[in-house]
């Protein structure tokens, strides 16, 4: 499975904390990025016709898992950034087709 993961830079600490106690995890990756989620600021009134550039800064994280982890590491991820407001994130669970390790060639489950 392949787990993406959008959040706020300053939970990061919690959630690779939170991650780093599982007993079978096996890495990730982030990035820095920027982003504006469906919602809008209070007060604010949207129109079609504005050039909005207010992007707020979100990380990305990345993580390749076998199939019988993958429940348990977005569980992990959806409890770590959590306050219960607006931006929060979000977290995307896919299928990945194949996976290789480069130094190893080794592929599928053995290679994650």
């Amino acid at each position: 499975k392949q787990i993406t993961a959008i959040f706020q830079p300053h939970m990061v600490a919690n959630v690779e904390r939170a991650l780093h106690q599982l007993p079978h995890f096996p890495g990730f990756t982030l990035q820095r990025a920027k982003g504006r989620g469906r919602s809008r600021a209070a007060g604010l009134a949207y129109r079609a016709t504005e050039w909005d550039l207010d992007e707020h800064d979100k990380v990305v994280l990345l993580v390749l898992c076998s199939d019988q982890i993958a429940p348990e590491i977005v569980e992990t991820i959806r409890r770590s950034p959590h306050t219960g407001l607006p931006g929060d994130g979000l977290i995307a669970l896919s299928d990945v087709a194949q996976v290789l390790r480069i130094g190893t060639s080794e592929h599928g489950e053995e290679a994650v």
